[in-house]
């Protein structure tokens, strides 16, 4: 079984981040994008040995980091997407479409700052939200040879 961290938007608030961590002790972090500098403070607080994959979003600017990849998880093909080349805050129809072409089974988008999490036909969405703020939220998936679980938690200080 593994344990995957999902964080997005996370606007400067590393804290938030290092917090869903020390909760979550999660097998792999996936950061979906706004901003590369946060997931690489993280980098820098968190132990050597912690599995992390980042994206760049739409307020990273130049960067060399891609802006989707696509990763095998315990057999589960996952696309990881900031979102908004698929301008999900319209829908996410596109980002679907693109999940689908490279044979994904979860589809990870951020950008809306709106956590989501639903399957639709046979494809798994998750939009973590931003896990910035006394509001925050961040995605849990856990995979393993049974069906996988997902769940969105609240990032809240001092719980």
């Amino acid at each position: 079984m593994k344990k995957l961290l999902v964080l997005s938007d996370s606007h400067g608030d590393v804290d938030a981040m290092a917090r869903a961590a020390a909760r979550e002790k999660p097998d792999l972090i996936l950061h979906l994008g706004d901003l590369c500098r946060d997931f690489d403070a993280l980098r820098q607080r968190l132990p050597v040995t912690q599995a992390m994959q980042n994206v760049c979003g739409n307020c990273d600017g130049f960067t060399e980091v891609p802006d989707q990849r696509v990763l095998l998880v315990e057999g589960r093909r996952i696309l990881m997407a900031h979102g908004h080349r698929y301008r999900v805050k319209m829908g996410y129809s596109l980002a679907m479409a693109a999940a689908r072409e490279v044979q994904a089974d979860i589809l990870l988008c951020g950008h809306t700052h709106i956590p989501l999490e639903r399957d639709l036909m046979g494809l798994h969405l998750m939009n973590p939200g931003s896990c910035m703020g006394s509001r925050g939220t961040y995605g849990v998936i856990e995979l393993g040879e049974g069906a996988p679980l997902f769940r969105i938690e609240e990032n809240r200080a001092g719980q």
